[in-house]
């Protein structure tokens, strides 16, 4: 049986993911999750699991001075720490969630040799979380970076909505 542990317990992705492991009938994967906004994770054990999908995160807010420390808190630093625990908990694979915005508003296609440019705290913080996690990968500890362009489905919040609004109210 295949333990995964999903870090952002009220994520639209953590949820849809549960949801479709469970839809496929899927009877050797255990799946839990918690959130990373308290501190619940320090004191969680997480030897057993094979695999940590890192989901909790900041996104969709309005960037400000004054939030833009939050960011590099939630996004880099707790990832950060999340995945230094798993892979001293001897976890397998640790996946963190990022985005595509480590490649900056001004790039329209992103390829395999596309450079992380980004400019907002919210790229700029998944970029720096990135780059210290995949310090940490090993031969007993594998690293996985994913980086959607968009979210969407039925109930996401976000980007995908404005899209579909937009989508109504223009002739296009």
């Amino acid at each position: 049986m295949k333990k995964v542990l999903v870090i952002g317990k009220n994520s639209y992705i953590g949820n849809s993911f549960i949801q479709y492991i469970d839809q496929l009938g899927y009877k050797e994967f255990r799946i839990d999750k918690m959130s990373g906004r308290d501190k619940e994770w320090e004191r969680y054990d997480f030897t057993g699991y094979d695999v940590i999908l890192h989901l909790a995160g900041i996104a969709h807010r309005r960037e400000t001075k004054e939030n833009a420390e939050e960011y590099y808190k939630v996004n880099r630093d707790l990832a950060v720490n999340i995945a230094e625990k798993a892979r001293e908990s001897h976890v397998r694979q640790f996946i963190y969630m990022s985005t595509a915005a480590v490649y900056g508003s001004k790039v329209n296609v992103i390829t395999k040799d596309t450079i992380p440019h980004p400019d907002t705290h919210y790229g700029k913080s998944k970029l720096e979380a990135e780059q210290r996690i995949i310090d940490l990968h090993r031969d007993d500890f594998k690293v996985a970076i994913v980086r959607p362009p968009m979210v969407y489905g039925p109930g996401c919040k976000g980007n995908f909505q404005r899209l579909v609004k937009l989508a109504k109210i223009t002739p296009i």
